[in-house]
């Protein structure tokens, strides 16, 4: 198992191509998927084939950036995943950070503990300046963890999807957080941001 950091409750590992199971039963939960594409059975053919072999190019082109498995601590539970990787029109130095997790996981603290990490680890320890997380207008679980990591609101934007692909919700557009280096230096109290021994 490559781990690539943890917390105190997660490990964020590489995934392998023994997760695609794993994969299938997170994106074939509707609630899962509510804000994604509204929630569609999952596709595990697409797993295999294109979201997988994504993911574990990442590792070797962009190192310190990718999609990790996040596995919980106590219970060696797959949880979901976190990405941490520029977009194709960003610079490198300006990643997007995301999550998707399991039912189970929602309400725990997972997301922002998770997200809390990459954060660090990317402005201590990768040359990140910038990073950006979005979001659909009305998915305020995940407006609320963007905050708590002292992001603040970019603006409001429009996309175009499939028509069965559209969210609820999703004529109320997409959101931009992000925060820079310097913002989330300050954000914390003296000594809070110097790197953790567990990451």
């Amino acid at each position: 198992m490559h781990v690539f950091l943890e917390t105190e409750r997660l490990i964020l590992r590489r995934f392998t191509e023994n997760d695609a199971d794993a994969l299938f039963e997170l994106y074939d939960d509707p609630a899962v998927m509510k804000y994604l594409n509204g929630g569609q059975p999952a596709d595990r053919t697409e797993i295999v084939t294109l979201d997988l072999p994504a993911f574990l190019g990442y590792y070797e082109r962009f190192p310190g950036y990718g999609f990790w498995a996040a596995i919980e601590k106590s219970t060696g539970d797959f949880l979901g995943w976190f990405h941490f990787r520029p977009r194709p029109q960003d610079p490198l130095d300006e990643p997007e950070l995301g999550y998707r997790l399991h039912q189970k996981a929602w309400g725990k603290g997972y997301g922002t503990e998770g997200s809390a990490a990459l954060l660090e680890k990317g402005f201590t320890e990768l040359g990140v300046t910038r990073v950006t997380a979005f979001t659909m207008t009305v998915n305020e679980r995940s407006r609320r963890v963007m905050e708590k990591l002292g992001m603040r609101f970019v603006r409001t934007y429009f996309e175009e999807f499939p028509e069965h692909e559209r969210a609820p919700g999703s004529e109320h557009g997409e959101v931009e957080y992000a925060i820079t280096r310097d913002e989330w230096l300050a954000s914390a109290a003296p000594g809070a941001r110097e790197p953790s021994d567990q990451r």
